[in-house]
Parts: C-alpha cells; structure tokens; sequence
C-alpha cells in the first residue's frame, strides 16, 4: 500500500511572502489581492511577513516575482493580475508570455508561486472570479502556495 502525502494540513515554515499585483483593472485586482491577503492571515502570515508590491500590468508580473524570490527571506509569491480580452490578440500574447514565465521562475527558483492572472473574456467574468459567483481566486492562488508551502515541509524532513 501506498503512502500519500499532500500539503492540505500540517505545518507552514516561517518566511515572507511577496504578493505581486498588477494596477491595471485595479478594481478587480484590488479584490483579488484582499482575497490573498484574508487567506494567508487566516493561516498566521499577517502584515509582519506579507508585502503587496504593484506593478503597472501584467506583463510587468514576471520581473518583480523574479526580484521578489532572490530575496533569501521569501519563501513565496502570489502573483494576481487580470488581462480581459479586447478586440485583438494582444491579450494571448500576454497570457501565454506571463504564464510561462511564472512557471519557469517556479521551477527555476523551487519556490512556490501561486498564480492569480485572469485570463477572461469579458469584464463580467473577471467580475464573478473577483468575488463574484465563481469565487476569488486570490483566495484560491494563496491557497494553492499555503499547500506548497506545507507540502514542501513535509517533503523536506
């Protein structure tokens, strides 16, 4: 029989975590970044430990995580942003560009990165991910680091 191991419960490290959120659609990424900031309190990280850096954009994400993580006291980033689709493709490349980059600083720097860019069609759909219908997913990104960050005690010792 196999032995699963998860980071839903058990012990977090101590550390800063860095919350790097765009300005733009700043309604909806000021929601995001409460739904981050509830999420990491409730866990025991509060305002001692957890910074909110802005940034213009989205694209801007990538850059100041980098910077953020070289930093031997943080021990994790949650980056939040929201790119709506207009009227060309330029919302793709954003997405694509970001996405990856922020997956390649996570492996690059084995620290997690929860990730909370938006990636929506329309402003309505931002709106309900914002705290609307479909929940806040800053929330759901500082969620996803909390689990890292217990599995990675775990996996660790």
């Amino acid at each position: 029989m196999s032995t699963e191991v998860t980071g839903i419960e058990g012990q977090l490290p101590t550390g800063k975590i860095v919350i790097v959120a765009s300005r733009y659609n700043e309604s909806i990424c000021d929601s995001l970044v409460q739904g981050s900031l509830k999420t990491l309190e409730e866990a025991g990280y509060g305002s001692d430990v957890v910074s909110v850096v802005r940034v213009p954009g989205a694209w801007e994400l990538p850059l100041v995580c980098a910077n953020a993580l070289e930093n031997t006291d943080v021990i994790s980033a949650i980056v939040l942003g929201c790119v709506i689709k207009g009227e060309t493709t330029h919302d793709e490349h954003i997405n694509r560009s970001v996405s990856d980059a922020i997956m390649q600083l996570g492996l690059t720097t084995r620290k997690p990165i929860g990730f909370g860019l938006l990636t929506c069609n329309t402003l309505d759909q931002a709106l309900q991910r914002s705290g609307g219908t479909v929940g806040n997913k800053g929330e759901e990104a500082a969620e996803a680091a909390l689990e890292l960050l217990r599995l990675g005690v775990k996996l660790s010792g």
